[in-house]
């Protein structure tokens, strides 16, 4: 018999965080018959895939790093069961988070194509940790509601396996902004939208330091210069788009230096987080513009 749910966790060096990670997932309070649990090893250089193993989940093996997309997309291809549950190797889902998720996924028609469970931090002890707890940073509930193009992370989501397959899954080429481009194609191809369970609880390890948030932030700006120019069609990028990014981040530097406590936290986050994404957006994206330009126009000589 074919298991009701897969558990799907990329993992790559991620030594310090899988055994939790699996720990908690292998609590679940399902009979062992009826879902399964695939932690896929990105072509790690440490332990991650004995710690995972020695925790009791099936672990696929790649030969090589091929990035997040391509090990989600492998645990897909290895899943047997109708619905796929998302979440990663720094997260720790909550003791009831998968009978919530399955409960939702099978009492679902056509016209849900996902489910997302809620997400928080645990490890706030740092400012730049505490600033991502402050602002709801992995809220799907957020980003839901975006008017243009609503997803939810991928550290607490889950998906039909069958419109997965159908859609090529999430895309190899995208480092950053796989998510949002995968519901992107799932959304065009199907139709329905994402529905919030929000019971279903992970927590997350934010970025400790600002550094590191800074780094994760410039990268998901580089990632959501691709998807913009791969959907330029519905979201055009103007010169008036860019004066008006960088003049709310004039107004940020600016408060962030007029509040204190929680609030200028809050504010000096909010100037790392969008500037960093900004410069790694508008580095990536001018030169994907200057790159399709400089092709039509050799079509044209």
């Amino acid at each position: 018999m074919n298991p009701r749910i897969s558990v799907i966790i990329p993992a790559f060096n991620a030594a310090a965080t899988i055994a939790e990670a699996v720990r908690a997932v292998m609590s679940q309070p399902l009979p062992e018959d009826e879902w399964e649990f695939i932690v896929v090893d990105d072509g790690s250089s440490d332990v991650t895939a004995e710690l995972a193993k020695a925790g009791g989940a099936h672990v696929l093996c790649l030969g090589k790093n091929q990035g997040v997309s391509s090990a989600r997309n492998a645990g897909v291809a290895k899943s047997r069961a109708p619905w796929v549950a998302f979440t990663d190797a720094d997260c720790i889902p909550s003791r009831r988070w998968l009978p919530l998720l399955l409960a939702a996924a099978e009492s679902a028609d056509r016209s849900t194509l996902g489910f997302a469970g809620r997400t928080l931090g645990f490890n706030s002890q740092t400012p730049a940790a505490r600033f991502m707890d402050l602002i709801g940073a992995l809220d799907a509930e957020q980003y839901m509601r975006h008017e243009a193009f609503p997803w939810a992370p991928s550290c607490n989501l889950v998906y039909r396996r069958s419109d997965l397959l159908e859609v090529g899954g999430f895309d190899p080429a995208l480092r950053h902004y796989e998510t949002p481009d995968l519901h992107m194609r799932l959304t065009r191809r199907f139709g329905g939208s994402l529905k919030l369970v929000p019971g279903a609880l992970v927590l997350h390890r934010h970025r400790a330091s600002w550094g590191e948030l800074w780094r994760q932030q410039r990268n998901y700006g580089v990632g959501y210069a691709y998807f913009l120019n791969r959907y330029a069609d519905r979201w055009p990028w103007s010169f008036h788009s860019e004066l008006k990014a960088w003049m709310k981040l004039m107004k940020l530097a600016l408060a962030a230096c007029a509040w204190q406590g929680e609030r200028g936290l809050v504010r000096r986050g909010l100037l790392v987080k969008h500037l960093s994404q900004h410069l790694g957006f508008a580095s990536t994206f001018y030169k994907l513009r200057k790159h399709q330009v400089s092709v039509k126009e050799s079509f044209r000589a």
